[in-house]
């Protein structure tokens, strides 16, 4: 596993902008000439409760690396679980890992997915790089598309593996913009697709957390049966407010980040 909290972050990132090519624009965008004050808030990750690739087996990466299990999460009618993970280095971003509860899906969904994880080697889920390793069976377009009559999240995993599904700036550490109204004006002017599902803006001050995002960018995965162009990785942006005791919040509001999860569905 990494020794090096920076380096796993730097890996993660160039991972994700290979697929999410417009990252790098909302950074030309957002972020000031004089400073670099596109902060990252928290990245996410996506997977299985099957024991090989557990939440608990992507969160130990960075708990060797000093973060702390801070909370956790039910989403129902997307049958998934998540945690999210802190770091005593309030600087370093937050980790949000969520698994989706195969017992709770079709027979279909759950031989699928268990047949492509019986795929992964061993102990690869403690390897360096497997937070970054993308797929590691083949998978066809047309069980992809299957997947997705049922769940978003399964098709996306078994298209895209394991890597970051989206970046977070953070805004309270922008130096040209005061709120999120006013990143996601910009953003809208500079072309940028944003997720309105639940609203333009999830969250609100009186739940101390303010969240938007674009939609997933379109990109080629290769399928074992051909090429196709599908939803990859996301960027969120996330304002958070302070407490009574003055500290901003650093957790995270499921109804909010149940629509998050809309932004890389089908358009």
């Amino acid at each position: 596993m990494h020794t090096d909290v920076n380096a796993l972050f730097a890996n993660l990132w160039q991972d994700y902008v290979a697929v999410t090519p417009s990252a790098q624009k909302v950074h030309q965008l957002l972020g000031s000439s004089q400073q670099d004050d596109v902060i990252n808030d928290h990245i996410a990750l996506r997977t299985f409760n099957l024991d090989k690739v557990n939440l608990n087996k992507l969160a130990a990466h960075f708990i060797a690396l000093g973060y702390e299990e801070c909370g956790e999460y039910h989403f129902e009618a997307k049958k998934l679980y998540a945690k999210h993970f802190e770091h005593p280095d309030r600087n370093l971003p937050k980790v949000f890992i969520s698994e989706l509860l195969l017992d709770k899906c079709s027979a279909y969904l759950r031989d699928t997915i268990t047949e492509l994880v019986a795929q992964i080697p061993a102990d690869a889920a403690s390897a360096d790089n497997f937070l970054y390793s993308g797929t590691h069976w083949q998978v066809s377009q047309a069980t992809y598309e299957k997947l997705l009559e049922e769940s978003e999240y399964a098709a996306w995993v078994a298209a895209w593996g394991y890597r970051a599904n989206h970046f977070t700036v953070s805004v309270n550490e922008l130096a040209n913009f005061d709120t999120l109204q006013q990143v996601n004006t910009a953003l809208k002017h500079a072309g940028f697709l944003l997720n309105t599902s639940g609203g333009e803006i999830k969250g609100s001050p009186e739940v101390y957390l303010e969240q938007s995002s674009t939609l997933a960018d379109l990109h080629p995965v290769q399928f074992s049966d051909g090429v196709a162009t599908i939803p990859s990785c996301f960027y969120e942006f996330a304002r958070r407010h302070p407490l009574s005791c003055g500290m901003l919040y650093s957790g995270f509001v499921a109804a909010s980040a149940d629509k998050i999860f809309e932004s890389t569905n089908a358009r």
